[in-house]
């Protein structure tokens, strides 16, 4: 998964983001206002997590912004402040969850995973398409209950592409939500297309249908021909 960590508290933002990198999902951080609507508005992401009071602006503004483009994304509140009127203001303009600080990091992560199952696989814990079975908490794949090992990348990818099935998909946005920031540093697709491949090659072995469609001048396509 792919999560934008809005924290100006430094200590607390490295600490959500190591941890969440752990864990396996691919994080970007934004310690004011402006970086954060800048990333907002540029790069999509399946959750945001946003503390309210910043330096520089009001994070009900960014959840505001990310409502109005028409933005999936989660969105968890984190705060300071308990208040009952933050939370049905931040509720109310289109955020999932709220969570006042102090927290523990493993009740972030189990919410996150809680509205991204919400959101993207109507709370399923299992995801299934056709031969192929996704258990995203255990990181597991299995076609025709048959066990295939994938690397993080080749996971990541295979649950992006089952997530916007029948979807055509560009080369960027594939490099955006597996490598974030660090897409930036490459000039080249060629670590896409070596991940497609390996994924392509180790579904087909074990008794997949090739789902994986290259889609010419655009970039792919995840679904039945």
């Amino acid at each position: 998964m792919k999560v934008l960590v809005i924290e100006d508290e430094k200590a607390l933002a490295d600490s959500i983001v190591s941890y969440l990198r752990e864990g396996g999902h691919t994080c970007e951080l934004a310690t004011d206002f402006a970086a954060a609507k800048q990333k907002s508005e540029i790069y999509d992401y399946d959750c945001v997590v946003v503390d309210i009071t910043l330096p520089d602006g009001n994070g009900m503004d960014i959840i505001s912004s990310l409502k109005k483009r028409g933005s999936e994304a989660g969105i968890i509140i984190v705060s300071a402040k308990n208040s009952l009127d933050d939370k049905i203001s931040g509720l109310d303009i289109g955020a999932d969850d709220y969570l006042t600080k102090p927290f523990h990091l493993s009740e972030l992560n189990s919410r996150i995973k809680s509205i991204v199952r919400r959101r993207n696989f109507k709370g399923n814990k299992e995801i299934g398409f056709n031969e192929i079975s996704i258990v995203p908490d255990e990181m597991t794949v299995l076609v025709n209950g048959k066990s295939v090992i994938l690397t993080k990348k080749e996971f990541d990818l295979l649950l992006f592409f089952v997530s916007n099935k029948n979807r055509v998909i560009t080369k960027e946005s594939i490099a955006e939500h597996l490598w974030g920031d660090d897409m930036d540093a490459s000039d080249s697709f060629d670590f896409i297309y070596s991940h497609i491949k390996n994924l392509r090659k180790k579904l087909i072995e074990k008794g997949s249908e090739d789902y994986i469609h290259t889609i010419y001048g655009m970039g792919y396509k995840f679904g039945e021909k």
